[in-house]
């Protein structure tokens, strides 16, 4: 569990960690780490602060493209594989009814209880997440996932089986809630659209596959196999993600290495994140985590609209997963897999939105940037995607209304999936980029507010499916979700010409615009200042003073994102040289005198929306202005 003796890396001249030290221990370090000059006295009262080192070979932004392309395909593995389980079930309904000899709305409750379990899963893994990282909690539910299927597929009696299948949607749901932390901790922002857009295929092409491979194997096999198959392909990418994925989560890395560097050397060490933030209980991440996302989804115009928009959208999806074994297997007389295989149109329409998102959009958001007299885009630049999507999506859906018909070539219908997976892609991508770039310090907390709502409409639309098209016909209730579709169009053109009045009107948009808007402030002042001279040493620790009181003046109710939380990655400027492997040589130099000659410490955000708000919003909403500023404040001068 400690020192690591390993082979140099050649990229950085450092000294490595074998990969299988990455994924076994979370805390382990090397000789120079152990030996690295931690700014502190080691004390109680002074405690080293631990924080990356140049080129950290734990630090995940610094492994190899390779490792980082490993990690972000087995992460969008797992999305994918949770995604599919949730639809193939689709394909084994028929022979489901005439086994345990149950209506279809009972049955189809397989599909709903399992995206259920998508909006209730998070609210609990998120704060396990945050006290023991990424990975123990994805290991300890996607284990547990893949029992819950393969038990599902030995289901005596339809109640099981229904159970089975909301404790596996549950306990499935940690991979849709980590993996894109996962991937944000190992991308920095400038190189994470690209892995992003990747990742995103996985969440909407899991359900798309899902009837077709499932339609094919329980006409074939039987719905055990449906289930069986569940177990078989989580299974394995549970073996390959825990051999090819470590921990990535930085606060909890940090914190482990702080634990095993006091155990070796006998001095205090602490995380940068621990000092000045305290620790945080079960309970107390239990309580903000369950509250946080129903209160900015419920009180802030933007995010309940956009996010009412999305579970529209999300909730169609599922709700087609009734619709075409209605048109094309009871319609048209095809069995249970050829049914599935229209799903292929919605499947050409995503690919096809992630190539125009990659191929174009990325590139015109670049342009957004450069040419900002700012020196940064807008929230509201992230909007034009979804104007486009918002175009389209109504199209496919109108288009396959109205030619969905036995008498029409089943073509014509099939296509009409093209512009509807183009659309909803690109409107769930844009969405998203605009919640996150207008609250971040919040995002993950909007984040959690939108899949909770979109799930919930996931769950509910497959309900009523079967008795919308035997009571409205199969043209006109495929035309009621494009006529919902068209009455949200508008909210996209909506926030993209007023967003920006709009954000200042909301508390929580508007708190995070402020707090972003300081720290660019603090950016151009940090560029701007001179380095040299002891007049610009002393303006230095006056300026840090002043950021740390500025950001502390944003510490709203919960939300106290103090000075070092939003710090860059920083290390120390001397080295030890010589010294035992297990004994660090002291300098002499307490935190307070290395304050008093160091450079600006100025908070930044690298847009990593998965870390921020689980390490920066520690307290109660109720908790008034004045007491978390107070703290802020208390925390500002213990640094003094």
């Amino acid at each position: 569990m400690g020192e690591e003796k390993a082979g140099v890396d050649p990229e950085s001249g450092r000294q490595g960690i074998p990969h299988m030290k990455l994924i076994l221990e979370q805390g382990v370090v090397t000789d120079e780490i152990v030996n690295w000059d931690y700014e502190g006295a080691g004390t109680e009262e002074d405690p080293y602060v631990v924080e990356w080192i140049e080129n950290d070979p734990r630090n995940p932004m610094t492994w190899s493209q390779t490792k980082k392309w490993t990690g972000c395909v087995c992460m969008a593995f797992a999305t994918l594989t949770v995604s599919f389980c949730s639809s193939a079930f689709s394909g084994g309904i028929q022979q489901i009814l005439m086994q345990f000899d149950v209506s279809q709305e009972v049955v189809t409750l397989g599909v709903s209880l399992f995206v259920l379990g998508f909006a209730l899963g998070p609210l609990l893994w998120a704060p396990f997440s945050e006290l023991y990282g990424r990975q123990v909690v994805f290991f300890g539910t996607f284990i547990a996932f893949v029992a819950f299927n393969a038990g599902a597929a030995g289901s005596k009696n339809i109640w099981t089986l229904l159970i089975l299948r909301f404790f596996g949607g549950a306990f499935g749901s940690s991979p849709l809630t980590n993996a894109g932390g996962v991937v944000a901790d190992l991308f920095a922002a400038k190189e994470r659209g690209m892995a992003m857009s990747v990742f995103s295929v996985a969440p909407f092409m899991g359900p798309v596959l899902g009837p077709i491979v499932g339609g094919f194997l329980g006409m074939t096999e039987g719905w055990r196999w449906v289930e069986g198959l569940m177990a078989i392909f989580s299974g394995i990418v549970f073996f390959v993600a825990i051999l090819c994925v470590p921990e990535t989560y930085p606060p909890v890395l940090l914190r482990k290495r702080a634990q095993t560097l006091s155990k070796m050397t006998g001095k205090v060490y602490r995380s940068r994140a621990d000092i000045d933030q305290g620790k945080i209980s079960l309970g107390e991440a239990f309580s903000t985590g369950l509250k946080r996302p129903w209160i900015l989804l419920f009180t802030e115009p933007i995010v309940f609209l956009l996010s009412l928009y999305m579970a529209i959208i999300y909730g169609t999806l599922y709700m087609l997963f009734g619709a075409y074994p209605i048109v094309y297997r009871l319609g048209r007389g095809w069995n249970e897999g050829i049914s599935g295989l229209p799903f292929a149109g919605v499947a050409i329409g995503m690919i096809g939105a992630v190539t125009y998102n990659i191929v174009y959009d990325n590139k015109r958001y670049l342009r957004c940037v450069k040419n900002s007299p700012h020196g940064f885009a807008t929230p509201e630049d992230r909007l034009p995607t979804a104007i486009v999507g918002g175009i389209a999506l109504p199209i496919g859906l109108f288009w396959f209304a109205w030619t969905n018909s036995p008498t029409l070539p089943w073509a014509a219908s099939v296509a009409a999936g093209i512009p509807f997976g183009f659309g909803m892609v690109l409107i769930f991508l844009s969405i998203m980029n605009y919640l996150i770039d207008a609250y971040t310090i919040f995002a993950a907390s909007v984040l959690a507010g939108n899949g909770i709502i979109r799930s919930v409409f996931g769950a509910a639309f497959p309900l009523f499916t079967a008795q919308m098209y035997s009571g409205l016909g199969i043209h006109w209730a495929s035309t009621v979700p494009a006529f919902l579709a068209v009455a949200c169009l508008p909210f996209p053109f909506l926030f993209y010409k007023y967003g920006a009045a709009i954000r200042k009107k909301c508390k929580y948009a508007a708190l995070s615009e402020a707090f972003m808007e300081k720290l660019r402030t603090s950016a151009v002042r940090r560029q701007n200042a001179p380095e040299d001279s002891d007049s610009s040493r002393t303006a230095s620790v006056q300026a840090e003073q002043n950021a740390e009181q500025e950001v502390a003046d944003y510490s709203f109710e919960d939300e106290k994102p103090v000075g070092g939380r939003f710090e860059p990655v920083r290390t120390a400027k001397e080295t030890t040289e010589g010294g035992a492997a297990l004994e660090r040589v002291h300098t002499g130099r307490s935190n307070k005198s290395r304050r008093s000659v160091r450079t600006v410490k100025e908070p930044d955000y690298d847009g990593n929306p998965y870390e921020i708000d689980r390490i920066n919003t520690r307290e109660s909403f109720k908790r008034p202005r004045g007491a978390s500023l107070k703290g802020g404040l208390a925390a500002t001068q213990s640094r003094q």
